[in-house]
């Protein structure tokens, strides 16, 4: 299972990933994220042809486990690398003078950040009111025209190595408004921000590891004629075309970032297994004996593994440049929809096994669980991709890679939800009031239904242990668990035997399953083992003292009764 992500390894071992944060305050915690995404970076020698052509050194970068030790480190890495540096390297083949730029982002000699998100619009990206007005001397003026179109959480603000961006914004020829674009913005130069741009630090996000997200706007800032990545031609057609095309890097950005939730799960499994056989009760018995204890535990195990396979499969599906635009960008939402659907439960269910103990940052599960609330949003809420998806899907615009077996349980699954969504959509005749009651909160559902198939089909393919694909199933029926009673013969008594037989079967297999993943190095819970333990205990502040505090004497109370 592990790859040649672990490349990272060796930093485990360098001051900056030994510090311990948890004594750190959040400024200096969002510093050092900094040099640790920069030593990632370094680490898997990322080139401009691995960001244009999608090589396996760039997926490998977004499944290293260095995103349990900081997120926030992964999230700089993946602007950098795939927002920032990966828009600019699109370009590469008709501006060659743009190469220098990109090598400096990749060696983090520059620092990149992408500027699509205004606050007053959120995901509405193309209503920004952010403009690029091209002046008589063949410049731009860079403007922010209203406090709401200042962009939204991007780290702008300087921490000591120059800061350049993408930022988009609605280019304006002579009056006439030609859609939005992108345009290359220095930001800072590791010391102060540039003339006329203004970053304005937000409170860290809390429980997350801590990011310098800021809101940035611009104020007369003159950017050179070469700042514009595209033409100054005004789009042809209804759609914004330039704009459609550069949200590529974002489509890339969802499968990158379903795929930080691999190792994500990886660790609950681990720590919850580890933590679940040190942990005793009844002179000596683990609690992993225990049946509650179990399921989730195994539950994220058999997900790992299955999701494993489908990171394969939709990697190389997204990767194939002849297959249709829509439906690569439908595998890249659908891909992370279920990602982030399976780490979220997952981390809640193994981290509530964990006790008291679950609850603290230390052990990872809520810093984790946090991260990927974040990373849920980031390059496209899930739910409003969703509805685009759904939408496009039902009318029969375009339709996903089909089963490889129809008559499996989670394909007869999403094909039944599909038809269910035709059918309302056809009684309710396209009426906006209705489709926003009726059709909307099917969309996220259907959206998943389509990604647990479609993990299904890519584990059979991949010779994944059947057990463990059982199991799979077992669990996601669950989240649909009424429908598979009324229109799959399956009724609640059947569907949990489902799943006792499958955790009957993977149990056995849990220690040999949890050492494949191989992310111990990668775990700092203290939980996992005695050892750990005592010196976390060790590690935190000692309060003691020779106090004195006046309390009742008893023998004066006694007699006080008699």
């Amino acid at each position: 299972m592990p790859s040649s992500s672990r490349r990272s390894l060796p930093l485990l071992d360098t001051p900056i990933f030994k510090t311990s944060v948890y004594s750190v305050d959040s400024r200096e915690r969002a510093w050092l994220s900094y040099a640790k995404a920069k030593a990632i970076g370094l680490a898997h020698n990322v080139t401009i042809n691995d960001l244009v052509a999608l090589n396996s050194n760039f997926w490998d970068l977004h499944t290293d486990p260095m995103v349990l030790l900081d997120g926030a480190a992964m999230t700089l890495l993946t602007i950098q690398y795939n927002l920032c540096a990966g828009t600019i390297a699109e370009h590469i083949s008709k501006r060659s003078d743009l190469v220098p730029l990109v090598e400096d982002l990749l060696q983090f000699r520059k620092l990149g950040q992408f500027m699509l998100t205004e606050v007053g619009h959120g995901l509405d990206a193309a209503r920004l009111e952010t403009t690029a007005t091209l002046l008589p001397s063949g410049e731009f003026s860079l403007n922010t025209p209203i406090p709401q179109a200042a962009k939204f959480m991007p780290p702008t603000m300087p921490v000591g190595t120059p800061c350049i961006a993408v930022v988009f914004a609605r280019l304006i020829v002579d009056g006439e408004d030609r859609g939005i674009r992108p345009f290359i913005v220095p930001l800072n130069d590791g010391d102060q921000m540039c003339k006329g741009v203004e970053s304005r630090l937000l409170p860290h996000r809390g429980g997350s590891h801590p990011i310098n997200h800021a809101l940035t706007s611009f104020h007369n800032v003159r950017i050179p004629r070469s700042a514009l990545l595209g033409s100054l031609e005004k789009p042809r057609g209804p759609r914004i075309s330039p704009l459609h095309s550069t949200w590529w890097r974002v489509a890339v950005g969802s499968i990158a970032l379903g795929c930080l939730a691999l190792p994500m799960m990886q660790c609950y499994a681990t720590i919850g297994a580890m933590y679940s056989l040190r942990r005793t009760v009844n002179n000596g018995t683990p609690i992993l004996q225990f049946r509650t204890q179990q399921i989730p535990i195994l539950t994220v195990t058999a997900r790992a593994y299955v999701t494993q396979a489908l990171r394969t499969r939709a990697i190389r599906l997204f990767s194939d440049f002849t297959m249709d635009s829509h439906v690569r960008h439908g595998i890249a939402i659908i891909w992370k929809a279920i990602m982030v659907q399976h780490s979220q439960s997952s981390s809640v269910a193994v981290g509530e096994r964990c006790g008291a103990q679950g609850l603290f940052s230390h052990n990872q599960f809520t810093t984790l669980h946090d991260e990927m609330q974040g990373l849920g949003i980031a390059e496209g809420d899930i739910l409003v991709l969703s509805i685009k998806l759904t939408t496009e899907l039902v009318l029969g615009r375009y339709a996903m890679p089909p089963p490889d077996d129809p008559s499996s349980l989670l394909a007869r699954h999403e094909a039944g939800l599909i038809e269910e969504a035709r059918q309302v959509l056809a009684d309710i005749k396209h009426d906006s009031a209705d489709i926003n009651r009726l059709l909307l909160p099917r969309c996220q559902p259907l959206v998943e239904a389509i990604g647990h198939r479609m993990a299904y089909d890519a584990a059979i393919a991949a010779n994944v242990i059947p057990s463990l694909i059982d199991l799979y199933v077992a669990s996601v029926l669950k989240f649909d668990s009424a429908w598979y009673s009324e229109n799959a013969g399956l009724p609640r008594r059947a569907q949990e035997q489902m799943e006792v037989k499958a955790l009957d079967e993977v149990l056995p297999h849990l220690s040999s399953l949890i050492r494949e993943m191989d992310v111990l190095p990668y775990v700092r819970a203290p939980i996992v083992s005695e050892e750990r333990w005592s010196a976390f205990v060790d590690s935190l502040q000692i309060f003691a003292g020779t106090g004195h505090v006046d309390m009742p004497d008893d023998t004066k109370l006694v007699r006080a009764m008699l």
